[in-house]
């Protein structure tokens, strides 16, 4: 039904919203992919979907720790610039592994994967220079706004290696697809699976939508087509 992201990506945008995805990986025993759901879009109308980019950061005290025992510790940043540049296209930026002290995410970083055609950033923390962040249209999700800047404060001390958000595994290539009602991760392995059903799962919703609008009760609807 797809032969690239391209298709895919459209087709689920069209098509499809996280719940209903969500409930398909309920069934296939996959319980626990939605992140928390303090990460939020910045506008309500964003929809982020694209393959993870995992981005591991740390707390530090210092852009620069001379007596650190790694080269990383005299880095100011760490590797953030590093990752930010191996973006992708369809993408999506995933960073956690700190305290949500600072920003991980601003409007720079926002015009450099916007260049780099990826797909936008989910943060388990917060963002900055939201009004240059929304103005771009890249989706963003996050806890919000929070304008402390990270240069003193944190790191990005590895990228592209899995991670975990709210016991949520989320491993570099899987689809991560996201709107109001939250952000869900989608294993890579079970992608094709899981998107399948959940096409034949929208389309039997849509008769029962209609269904009920046309009178039919809830106890019968559920009855004769198994979906509410």
């Amino acid at each position: 039904m797809w032969k690239d992201d391209d298709e895919l990506f459209a087709l689920m945008r069209r098509t499809l919203f996280p719940a209903v995805v969500g409930d398909i990986l309920d069934t296939m025993g996959l319980l626990k992919q939605f992140l928390s759901p303090t990460i939020r879009p910045l506008r309500p109308d964003m929809v982020v979907i694209g393959r993870a980019m995992p981005v591991l950061e740390a707390n530090c005290f210092a852009a620069s720790e001379p007596a650190g025992q790694l080269p990383l510790s005299r880095q100011p940043f760490g590797l953030l610039f590093q990752a930010l540049d191996d973006l992708r296209e369809h993408e999506v930026y995933v960073a956690t592994g700190c305290a949500p002290q600072f920003a991980l995410w601003g409007g720079l970083m926002t015009t450099r994967a916007m260049h780099l055609k990826a797909a936008g950033a989910v943060l388990d923390g917060y963002s900055r220079d939201t009004p240059e962040v929304l103005a771009s249209g890249l989706p963003v999700f996050g806890y919000g706004g929070y304008a402390q800047d990270q240069g003193a404060r944190g790191k990005v001390v590895d990228y592209r290696v899995a991670v975990e958000i709210n016991g949520v595994r989320i491993a570099p290539g899987d689809i991560v697809f996201g709107d109001l009602d939250g952000v869900l991760v989608i294993p890579s392995a079970a992608e094709e699976e899981a998107i399948r059903r959940a096409l034949d799962k929208a389309s039997t919703e849509n008769k029962v939508r209609d269904a009920i609008q046309n009178g039919m009760s809830t106890v019968e609807a559920f009855r004769t087509f198994g979906v509410m």
